[in-house]
């Protein structure tokens, strides 16, 4: 599974058939005629707060790529942020690693509100 499939699945579930790069979201498991699973009623915060504290450590979710990947148990090592980088279509210098984590964090906030999360407002998407 992808980096960011599973930054997606964690959040959203293993049962969730988020958007991926390049593909629109599809319906998954749910039956013919209805709804797909009601994503629309994930909260992001309250998932990834509650993960955090789970964590015992202070994780800047909101404003960190690395910790918000920290808090869901997904590698974030440089190696991994760069193949996360590749799968979401960053242009950028993935050298620059400041550069490009504030690109990731944002990409991921416009992905998981774009797949039906709920984001708090003082997150910037």
């Amino acid at each position: 599974m992808s980096i960011f499939g599973k930054i997606m699945s964690a959040i959203f579930g293993t049962s969730a058939t988020a958007a991926t790069p390049g593909s629109t979201p599809a319906g998954g498991s749910a039956p013919a005629g209805a709804p797909a699973a009601p994503i629309d009623s994930v909260d992001v915060a309250a998932i990834l707060d509650k993960a955090v504290a789970a964590k015992g450590e202070k994780l800047e979710w909101k404003t960190s790529i690395v910790d918000l990947m920290k808090a869901l148990d997904i590698d974030s090592s440089l190696t991994a942020r760069k193949e996360l980088a590749k799968e979401l279509g960053y242009t950028g210098d993935m050298n620059d690693s400041a550069s490009m984590n504030i690109w990731l964090h944002k990409q991921m906030m416009a992905k998981l509100a774009a797949n039906g999360g709920k984001l708090p407002a003082d997150i910037k998407h």
